[in-house]
């Protein structure tokens, strides 16, 4: 160990102290441009993700009967096809009475979320009035959004419609209500016909309590909403209208469309066509057919009503009324009464004149009082009849018709009816024509013409039963047999003849031609102008006329050997 104290030795070196650490210089060091994607990609990150919280809108409900078509974070909501959310998620109900579909909707869609708004999934739809969606084949299917009128409440919970609005928001024209006694054959979508144009569609309808009428709610597009008049009048025209009119039968057919889907038609008369359109979801009868609207828009209808004790097969409801064969009015009500007390049944038919279809309105006034110009007919012999229209189908006309010396009578009031007197029960043409015939038949006399036919009977009989015709008939076969007897014995006689008759046509024949070969010898002999050539020449031709006789001859009795004996008249000769 080494004395502290003790001074160090010459030779021996004193220890070195330690150096100290060199100081140490801390030098910043650059950026490095390696940090900058990762910052890059944090920031648009963030900026993504505020971007997408601030745009994110609500999140909807929507209730539908199915998903069919519906796919989670595929199908979206659109409107005018703009993208305005997605469908986040698809669940049943609590009950599964229905499927709940999740909305995810954007900031621009969320201003649709109104308690106007409608929504439903848009499908390919193939039907008889309406064929859409098939895009939809290929882009699949999606929900469709009309936001409705302006205004209303916001709501996030919506129930979606399983059938597209018939009506858009944005689609302008006017809503209608129609009453009418049954639906007939319309249904939603059903056309709405002006002068064969189709101009809207039927909404719905609604039967109410299933005791009132039934009320249909239409669209009509703009401009036709225009065309709409108060006096306008609408009537069913689903499919065929078949009737006899003028002795034919007529067929009548709206169109394709409303034979298969149904169909509604509305007209204005002509003096209401100046007047301003029909306000916004103004009410209208419906009627059954075009000639009930048309009767219903006379301005003036006179109720009149008759009753009949016969038959009325083939009046109804709609039956022409006809003065001259011009229609006048129509039937509105065929009813049977029957009187308990007398046991008495008749038939009550009511109906309407329309003098309007045959007059002016400066011809027709309210000031003249129809029940005297209908007295003034009746006393000039006008009765209510039945004529038939078509044998065939069986239907009748109420005719106003002119009896001559009819019975007095007297118009009298049943409410706001007049009672019309009918001509014999509506049977005076059948009675009339059968008067004829029977006045005819009177004035034949059959007593007369009864006894002419039995002298001539006991005269003939008499005639025919006496000896004399007895004897001429006896007389008349004795002859019969002779003359067969005569003909027979000369067929046997003259056959021999007619079988010689062709050889002596053919040696006559023969004899001609030597003559002609001994003609050419003389004529060479003797020259052409000879009078031996000239006499020759004659003699020939007497003897072809008579060569031709006898072939005549021959043919004739050949075919006619009677005429030996009856001559060629077919009568006797008489001797010669």
């Amino acid at each position: 160990m080494t004395d502290p104290d003790r001074p160090p030795a010459i030779d021996e070196q004193p220890p070195q102290r330690p150096m100290p650490p060199p100081a140490a210089h801390i030098r910043q060091r650059r950026f490095s441009f390696v940090w900058i994607i990762p910052i890059v990609a944090a920031v648009i990150a963030i900026y993504l993700g505020y971007r997408t919280v601030m745009q994110q809108g609500p999140l909807v409900t929507i209730t539908f009967n199915n998903s069919e078509g519906l796919t989670v974070g595929q199908t979206q909501v659109k409107y005018k096809w703009v993208a305005l959310g997605t469908v986040e998620s698809i669940d049943l109900s609590p009950d599964n009475s229905h499927v709940i579909v999740k909305v995810r909707m954007s900031n621009v869609g969320s201003r649709f979320l109104t308690s106007h708004a409608r929504f439903w999934v848009v499908r390919p739809r193939l039907s008889v009035t309406n064929l859409s969606g098939l895009t939809t084949l290929v882009s699949g299917s999606y929900i469709g959004v009309d936001p409705g009128p302006p205004g209303g409440h916001y709501q996030t919970n919506f129930k979606g419609l399983e059938e597209p609005p018939g009506v858009r928001s944005d689609e302008p024209g006017s809503t209608y209500v129609l009453r009418a006694d049954s639906v007939g054959s319309l249904n939603t979508g059903s056309p709405v016909f002006y002068r064969d144009v189709v101009v809207g569609e039927v909404l719905g309808y609604d039967i109410g309590n299933g005791i009132g009428p039934v009320t249909i709610n239409v669209f009509i597009r703009a401009p036709f909403n225009k065309l709409v008049k108060p006096k306008s009048h609408f009537w069913d025209s689903s499919g065929i209208s078949v009737g006899v009119q003028g002795g034919s039968l007529r067929v009548k057919v709206q169109s394709i469309e409303a034979v298969l889907a149904g169909g509604v038609t509305f007209d204005s008369p002509a003096e209401a066509r100046s007047e301003p359109a029909a306000p916004d979801n103004a009410t209208f009868h419906l009627f059954p057919t075009a000639e009930d609207a048309e009767a219903a828009g006379y301005a003036h209808q006179i109720p009149i009503v008759s009753y009949f004790r016969s038959s009325v097969a083939g009046v109804s409801r709609g039956t022409p009324v006809t003065i001259f064969g011009i229609q006048v009015g129509n039937v509105t009500d065929v009813k049977l009464q029957l009187d308990a007390a007398s046991g008495r049944a008749k038939v009550r038919v009511a109906m309407e004149l329309q003098p309007e279809r045959v007059l002016t309105s400066s011809e027709f006034s309210r000031d003249l009082d129809p029940q005297q110009v209908l007295q003034k007919l009746v006393d000039r012999g006008l009765r209510v009849d039945l004529e038939t229209s078509s044998f065939v189908t069986g239907s009748k006309d109420v005719a106003l018709t002119i009896v001559p010396d009819a019975p007095p009578a007297k118009i009298t009031r049943e409410g706001d009816a007049l009672v019309l007197p009918t001509a014999n029960d509506g049977n005076s043409d059948l009675l009339a024509a059968a008067s004829q015939i029977t006045a005819k038949l009177s004035a034949i006399p059959f007593d007369q013409i009864g006894a002419n036919l039995n002298k001539l009977l006991v005269t003939s009989n008499q005639t025919l039963g006496g000896d004399q015709v007895k004897h001429a008939l006896s007389s008349l076969s004795e002859t019969l047999q002779s003359v067969q007897h005569l003909v027979s014995t000369t067929d046997r006689g003259l056959q021999p003849t007619l079988h010689a008759l062709p050889k002596l046509t053919s040696n006559l024949e023969a004899t001609l031609h030597g003559t002609d070969r001994l003609m050419a010898q003389l004529n060479r002999g003797y020259g052409n102008d000879s009078d031996f050539q000239r006499s020759l020449g004659a003699l020939m031709n007497q003897a072809d006329a008579a060569l031709r006789s006898v072939k005549e001859l021959a043919t004739f009795l050949d075919r006619h050997p009677e005429a030996l004996l009856l001559g060629r008249s077919g009568r006797a000769t008489g001797g010669e």
